[in-house]
């Protein structure tokens, strides 16, 4: 039977371990075969992100990008999606999902379960650099798979934001950037900054770095000092160095090498070494990718049928 699911049918039935546990499992499968096609007229685009894993599923999110839909006479989102699930065997279609149901739980799942292989487990303090709808899931996404956690910090340039996140999420806003990154044991950054602004020399040892803003090569969030005192992981090699700015800047000027990032998902998932000890900084880059929506749709799929 064919499923139509929207976040309405499934928001009592997901959770972040649970989405953990698939992502994980994901992984040892064989690896992804993934490609983009993005269509433009004007400001508009039509992106087209599909991944294959075999023996999982086939999988293709479409979203339209429509930048002035916001001042429409009656409004409508610029961002809209839909995701279709394949029969890996027969191509039989399974499932439309909500698009944006299967990106919002695939953005911060990427996250967190890189933190849930990389941070250190008795981790206390969050520190949230941001204050839109990809912060408020990283906070729940935290609390869920971190439960040591005692305080959870707010920062954003815009500090109203900040508060008004805060105040949702039970949390605390912090205007000092540098204080709220010093007394850190995670910090987690979701922004569109087009420049390094977190310094290495804010992060203390054992700190986890939480990498999500930065999906252009224009774009960056962490400083080269920071790069250079950190041990580097990635979800996928295929989609995080080379096309985004926060790896492939640091990469081109010789101020890291590839070499430097030491393992992906597939490799962490699989034997390979994470974490050493407990005093090392690790950063991970959070670069998505298409297969990382089909392993987050198969689960969204599982947990409807139920």
């Amino acid at each position: 039977m064919l499923l139509f699911i929207n976040a309405e049918d499934v928001k009592d039935n997901l959770s972040w371990t649970a989405l953990c546990d698939a992502l994980h499992e994901g992984h040892q499968a064989p690896q992804a075969d993934i490609d983009d096609i993005l269509f433009k007229q004007g400001d508009n685009a039509l992106l087209n992100r599909a991944a294959w894993i075999k023996g999982k599923g086939i999988g293709v999110k479409t979203a339209t990008i429509f930048p002035n839909n916001a001042n429409l006479a009656e409004p409508l989102p610029n961002v809209q999606a839909v995701f279709t699930l394949f029969d890996d065997e027969t191509g039989k279609p399974l499932a439309f999902i909500d698009g944006n149901l299967v990106t919002k739980w695939k953005t911060a799942g990427d996250s967190v379960f890189a933190a849930k292989l990389l941070a250190r487990p008795n981790s206390r303090v969050l520190t949230i650099i941001g204050a839109g709808a990809v912060a408020s899931s990283m906070i729940d996404a935290y609390r869920a798979l971190f439960p040591k956690l005692e305080k959870v910090q707010v920062w954003n340039r815009t500090f109203a934001k900040a508060q008004k996140l805060a105040q949702e999420k039970n949390a605390i806003a912090i205007q000092d950037l540098p204080e709220a990154l010093s007394n850190a044991d995670i910090v987690s950054s979701s922004t569109m900054s087009t420049s390094s602004f977190i310094k290495g020399e804010w992060i203390k040892a054992g700190t986890h770095v939480d990498l999500i803003g930065a999906y252009r090569p224009d774009m960056r969030e962490a400083d080269d000092s920071l790069l250079i005192k950190s041990r580097i992981f990635v979800d996928s090699r295929d989609t995080a160095i080379h096309d985004i700015g926060e790896l492939a800047k640091p990469i081109k000027d010789g101020i890291i090498k590839e070499s430097d990032v030491l393992a992906d998902f597939y490799q962490l998932c699989n034997d390979g070494q994470g974490r050493q000890n407990e005093s090392e900084i690790t950063l991970f880059k959070n670069g998505g990718g298409a297969h990382l929506d089909l392993m987050t749709a198969l689960y969204i799929m599982k947990m409807a049928r139920k």
